[in-house]
């Protein structure tokens, strides 16, 4: 029997809400001029003022991420996402009626609330759905939708402001997120077994050569709604785990930095209006899909020759953070628009390429709590979201300069190294296993 392929629609799926997601999440850093200018912002307080709004949305996001995974592992990741997007969707559409600071805010955090489970129910889903020959390559092909999410959505948002009005913009993002839930709901089943587009060739392939059926499914997802024996002193003790966090973390807070301020950036130190804003920023999130997609690649080729969970997953990791951290220098010293361009998009491209990389460590040391680990490592993710954009607006707004700002995220680039270095080990590190159907996990 020829094998059917429709796992790689459900990464489609998956693709096309992360691009839907990061959109929605980007969208305002190109609109908080004219947001600060029509709610009345002055022009002393709108760094900071900017800088909190922009970080309100971690503060949603903390609250559900962590919780996210959990919640992912108990009901699957199609009930998860379903209606993550359909309240994201309305928060997006939410943000073009604020009137004031306090409105604006508050929906900020309602869509952090509402994306926060996204990226956990990504795991669940390619845990379940994918062989262990392809879950880097499946997340990579998933998760290079951030980087070019952000690609797109530069020009898209500053199109949609240009024609629309940032009012306007805001309300067609939420029309394109209501799109996509029908086709998730009717294509997307929480295990392969459940799909009736699935035949026994790919099924057989997805369990690695194991006999499964709808029965054992069913099962799995049951013993996931128990409570399991030492599952947070091993989320929370594991050395590799705990690395992973921390430079996860780390990418977190270059990603936020570059996704809120690379556009105020852009407008102080090299004065581009917003056209120009919306082509410049362009480059640097291209050159990370491109990294993104070739590292996943490149971990899976590595894991299939090495059978080393620490060359495949652990090496990319420390040295794309380190050259990331390097190509800070550069933007310090050197005030060139090319020279900016170049290493501002390597930094970014460098800090994303190994994305796939942490997300894998979770199904690799954790696959039967691939939701709840993730939730864990997002929650890292969701602090940086915060502490990111607001202390990069108060170093801006006490020295009026983004060099304190970048120095700090070079130095965090190299704490990311140490850490990976001396404590990410997956090969060695204990796994989260069932001893059984129905039975606690140890």
């Amino acid at each position: 029997m020829r094998m059917s392929q429709f796992r790689w629609i459900v990464i489609a799926l998956i693709f096309a809400i992360t691009v839907i997601n990061y959109i929605d999440r980007s969208a305002i850093s190109y609109a908080i001029g004219d947001i600060a200018r029509d709610l009345g912002f002055n022009q002393h307080d709108k760094d900071i003022l900017s800088g909190f709004i922009l970080s309100a949305f971690s503060i949603g996001y903390m609250m559900t991420t962590f919780f996210g995974g959990i919640f992912a592992d108990r009901y699957g990741a199609r009930v998860t996402l379903f209606w993550a997007a359909l309240v994201w969707s309305i928060a997006i559409g939410l943000t073009g009626l604020a009137m004031g600071f306090v409105m604006l805010a508050g929906v900020r955090v309602l869509l952090g609330v509402a994306e926060g489970p996204n990226f956990p129910a990504m795991n669940r889903g390619v845990a379940d759905w994918m062989s262990s020959r392809e879950r880097a390559i499946a997340l990579s092909n998933s998760l290079v939708a951030v980087p070019l999410a952000l690609a797109i959505g530069a020009p898209i948002a500053t199109q949609l402001i240009l024609h629309v009005g940032w009012r306007g913009m805001f309300v067609v993002l939420m029309l394109l997120g209501l799109a996509w839930l029908p086709l998730w709901w009717w294509l997307f089943r929480d295990f392969p077994e459940h799909s009736r587009f699935v035949n026994p060739a790919e099924l057989q392939h997805i369990r690695d050569g194991q006999q499964a059926d709808r029965s054992v499914a069913s099962k799995t997802l049951h013993r996931r709604r128990r409570q399991m024996r030492g599952l947070w002193k091993f989320l929370l003790s594991n050395p590799t785990l705990l690395a992973n966090d921390w430079s996860f973390f780390v990418f977190g807070y270059f990603l936020f930095f570059f996704m809120t301020w690379l556009p105020s950036y852009l407008e102080k130190a090299y004065h581009l209006d917003l056209k120009q804003v919306g082509v410049f920023a362009i480059l640097p999130w291209l050159v990370a899909a491109l990294l993104l997609w070739a590292c996943g690649h490149l971990s899976d080729t590595l894991l299939r020759k090495t059978g080393s969970l620490r060359v495949a997953r652990s090496h990319p990791i420390w040295i794309s953070q380190l050259l990331a951290g390097l190509c800070i220098l550069p933007v310090i010293y050197i005030h060139d628009l090319t020279v900016m361009l170049v290493f501002i998009s390597l930094a970014v491209g460098l800090s994303m390429s190994a994305n796939a990389a942490f997300y894998a460590i979770n199904v690799d040391v954790a696959r039967e709590r691939a939701g709840t680990a993730l939730g864990v490592m997002d929650t890292f993710f969701a602090i940086s979201g915060f502490v990111a954009p607001l202390i990069t607006g108060w170093i801006v707004g006490v020295t009026h300069s983004f060099n304190t700002a970048f120095w700090l995220m070079a130095l965090l680039a190299l704490s990311s190294v140490v850490v990976v270095i001396l404590f990410h080990h997956p090969d060695r590190s204990g796994r989260l296993e069932p001893t059984g159907a129905g039975t606690p996990l140890t």
